[in-house]
């Protein structure tokens, strides 16, 4: 049998987390196959890799990127979700995989949007068997979702309210503690508009006393942040 050789980039600024990652799947890798695993801990060391590997005509076939590493020193590459949406662009034929801690409803449903990976994996859910699972998965018949991915897919698929893109992202940004009024930026909307879209989300979730918090908080049960 033809021996196979991978070559992988892994980012993340938590060489523990990468050194696990590591030992799994050297542990449980096929036979005919050889991986070859490079690590980075920041955007700039991770672009480095990149430009590295495809001076040498030997670009990597896979990636794992952390989504919150230091951005790069020239500030156009803020986390690794910025590196993924690079290599999609730059290399289509690469299989890219999202690790990642945050669990927000907005959050995925836009990494899923705007990046579509191979592979979507919150820490949280991750054991080493269901490492070697999304390995295999994500190399034969991606894509693979860790279950909190799944679970919050299926729940704003059966939500009985429309909430646009605009809504999910205010709802965001005020579960972060974002006042309302410096939103208009970021939302690229008017005041007047953001305060008809709350109201209008406070009557669709029957919120009775009228607070941000306790629609924050409806949102939050019902999926949507």
């Amino acid at each position: 049998m033809e021996n196979k050789v991978l070559k992988i980039l892994m980012v993340d600024d938590h060489p523990m987390i990468i050194e696990g990652y590591q030992h799994t799947l050297l542990a449980t890798k096929k036979e005919n196959q050889t991986l070859e695993i490079d690590i980075a801990t920041d955007c700039d060391s991770a672009l480095a890799a990149i430009k590295k590997s495809k001076n040498i005509g030997k670009p990597y076939d896979i990636y794992f990127f952390d989504i919150s590493i230091p951005q790069s020193s020239d500030g156009i590459y803020k986390s690794g979700e910025d590196l993924a949406k690079h290599i999609k662009q730059t290399q289509p034929e690469a299989k890219v995989v999202i690790l990642t801690m945050f669990n927000e409803v907005y959050r995925i449903h836009n990494i899923i949007k705007t990046i579509n990976p191979e592979g979507f994996l919150i820490k949280s859910d991750l054991t080493s068997s269901e490492l070697a699972s999304a390995f295999e998965v994500i190399q034969n018949n991606p894509p693979f979702y860790t279950g909190t991915i799944n679970n919050t897919i299926k729940r704003s698929i059966f939500n009985p309210i429309e909430v646009d893109e605009i809504n999910h992202k205010m709802l965001y940004f005020l579960s972060l503690g974002v006042r309302t009024k410096d939103l208009v930026e970021p939302l690229g909307i008017t005041l007047s508009a953001i305060e008809k879209r709350k109201k209008n989300l406070k009557e669709l979730f029957a919120v009775e006393d009228g607070k941000d918090e306790t629609l924050i908080s409806i949102a939050k049960e019902k999926g949507y942040i």
